[in-house]
């Protein structure tokens, strides 16, 4: 039988006894509680017995029952006539996808199996981790290994990008583990610069640049200077200039790169006149550097600038660049005034280096002058330093005074 819950209004006062209904009641028959008659009472729920033949069945008013009906099959219908009524068409393809779906979930798992990724994720806090065990248990973690072995596998330009990323954070991290690698490694890492993706190109670079603080690496990376170079003055990307620079600014750059640094000076002034902070601060360290090869001066004095190039020297620059900017002015001073310099008679370029800090018309007197009192003390002893380089040339350090015709200030200043 099937069991109905119903509500029901209590009847009137019913006492309970001779005349009471019989019990148990008769199927089908509809059972109430009686409360006291004092108190008001509320519908009770009440159970009913209902036979199962007396269940209500629904017809589309064809004779064939709906589905979900219950019941037998109708007279006459077999199974296979009621199978033939269901939509066979819908099964095979929802029993395809399916399929499909299985086949290219196999194919990602074994892709994954074959070419294992990295155990351990890019963030700083799993590699610290690793780092903290090593140096308590004196083991290496292997971490390092296994991304150098998975950036082996063919991956995608994200995924090579990652790899390098965690490269980079395991070799500052895991300094024993990165001094355990070989130059294969490093060759490994210098054929990503090759790679078609600018961010794979910066991951590289920044790679490099950590394993340039390794002693025995630095002749290896050196291989890949003209590669930066390169890159530097072929593709528009603050991103990679500052990473292609750091790495060059933390390399003793060889003689053999010296043609290649004269083809890329135009571009290393274009990144020092740029709108780029750390680009500029990292252009004008590398030609600071330059600036003391005795082959590159004049390369670099007879360079082209823009006419607002005395720019740079304006005391609302950042305080880092107007440091290495006045570095860099002191050091092109004291470079032109060495006795071999000054040996050769040189010709320079109308908007060159030379004629916008050292010309006739070059206001850079005025801009140290403002520079003196400026609120950051190295800023000031820097100028300070400029100054006195543009009075007293090199070569009359012994005399006693200074000969007026080589300074750039007039006599009252």
């Amino acid at each position: 039988m099937r069991l109905r819950l119903e509500s029901s209004m209590v009847l009137p006062h019913a006492g309970l006894g001779a005349n009471s209904a019989p019990w148990p009641p008769a199927l089908g028959t509809q059972i109430t509680r009686c409360r006291h008659p004092t108190p008001p009472v509320r519908p009770a729920p009440v159970l009913i017995l209902v036979p199962l033949g007396s269940w209500p069945r629904w017809s589309s008013g064809s004779g064939r029952s709906l589905p979900g009906a219950s019941g037998p099959l109708p007279p006459g219908m077999s199974i296979l006539q009621r199978l033939r009524q269901m939509d066979i068409r819908k099964g095979v393809v929802s029993l395809a996808t399916g399929a499909g779906a299985i086949y290219l979930l196999y194919k990602a798992i074994r892709a994954g199996i074959r070419c294992k990724p990295p155990l351990c994720s890019a963030s700083p806090i799993c590699i610290a981790r690793l780092a903290i065990e090593r140096e308590r248990h004196g083991r290496d973690s292997g971490e390092l290994r296994r991304l150098l072995t998975s950036l082996e596998c063919k991956q995608d330009e994200y995924a090579k990008s990652m790899i390098l990323h965690s490269i980079t954070r395991c070799v500052y991290l895991l300094e024993s583990e990165a001094s355990a690698c070989t130059n294969e490694d490093i060759a490994l890492v210098g054929s990503m610069l090759d790679d078609k993706d600018n961010s794979v190109k910066i991951q590289a670079l920044n790679t490099l640049k950590a394993f340039s603080g390794i002693r025995k690496f630095r002749l290896k990376i050196q291989e890949h200077s003209i590669k930066v170079l390169e890159l530097i003055s072929t593709i528009w990307d603050s991103e990679l200039h500052i990473s292609g620079l750091r790495l060059l600014n933390n390399l003793p750059l060889p003689d053999f790169v010296h043609p290649q640094l004269r083809r890329v000076m135009p571009a290393l002034m274009e990144i020092l006149q740029s709108d780029y902070i750390l680009a500029q601060v990292q252009a004008v360290r590398l030609l600071s550097n330059l600036a003391q090869k005795n082959d590159l001066l004049y390369d670099i004095l007879n360079c082209q600038v823009h006419s607002n190039f005395l720019n740079l020297f304006q005391s609302t620059q950042p305080g880092s660049l107007l440091f290495e900017v006045l570095v860099f002015a002191e050091r092109l001073s004291e470079g032109r005034s060495s006795p071999h310099y000054r040996a050769v008679k040189w010709h320079y370029n109308q908007q060159s280096v030379h004629e916008a800090l050292f010309g006739d018309d070059s206001r850079l007197a005025d801009r140290l002058l403002a520079l003196v009192i400026h609120p950051e003390e190295d800023v000031q002893i820097q100028a300070c330093k400029v100054i006195v380089s543009l009075q007293c040339p090199q070569d009359v350090g012994v005399r006693p005074s200074c000969p007026p015709s080589h300074s750039c200030f007039n006599p009252g200043e």
